[in-house]
């Protein structure tokens, strides 16, 4: 689903290279990383058509860049280890109903704390379900906002993460690591 009015995005530095936020005025669209300005900006075209703006292109009080300061304010914080200072709102109309209602329970897992796909299945009402649950998690296009990094598989070591976007499986394995080491978690198996 376009929205009534572009999309509008802003990068901050990050561990991992520059993290790209994108808002329309339904709220968070996109967060990425490990890529360039031009492949956000083109992969968040195809997904949600209409036009994407730098930030400071619109006004102050645009709403758009009021989902975009939170988004941003959030990011900084977990980056940190910290919980984000106030709650972020997301536009995720183009997904579908399953990875919507997949990703609205990953959303509810808190700092520090992990979930597996198998619970999350549960959560959503398709306790056979943890495949297809891991499947909507690797298509998360609001990483770390919507914490993907906090599901592991059901023997408590650390599944799988990022789909097949960039590096190597282990390479991507080390982020998930790092991000749950920030927030407090290790895990036992390195698998």
């Amino acid at each position: 689903m376009v929205s009534d009015s572009p999309s509008v995005y802003r990068s901050i530095p990050g561990p991992w290279g520059p993290f790209y936020v994108a808002a329309t005025d339904r709220g968070v669209v996109a967060v990425d990383w490990l890529t360039t300005e031009d492949a956000f900006r083109a992969r968040l075209t195809r997904r949600v058509g209409g036009s994407i703006s730098p930030a400071d292109e619109v006004d102050a009080d645009d709403p758009r860049r009021r989902h975009l300061d939170v988004a941003v304010e959030a990011l900084e914080a977990l980056l940190g280890g910290h919980p984000a200072p106030e709650a972020v709102a997301f536009d995720l109309d183009d997904r579908p109903a399953w990875d919507r209602d997949v990703l609205a329970q990953v959303a509810r897992i808190p700092l520090g704390s992990t979930a597996s796909y198998g619970d999350i299945a549960r959560r959503v009402g398709a306790p056979r379900a943890a495949r297809a649950v891991g499947g909507a998690v690797g298509r998360n296009p609001i990483g770390l906002l919507i914490p993907c990094h906090r599901v592991i598989a059901a023997d408590g070591t650390i599944g799988g993460y990022g789909g097949d976007a960039w590096g190597s499986r282990e390479d991507r394995l080390e982020i998930k690591r790092a991000l749950l080491r920030r927030e407090g978690v290790e895990l036992e198996g390195r698998r």
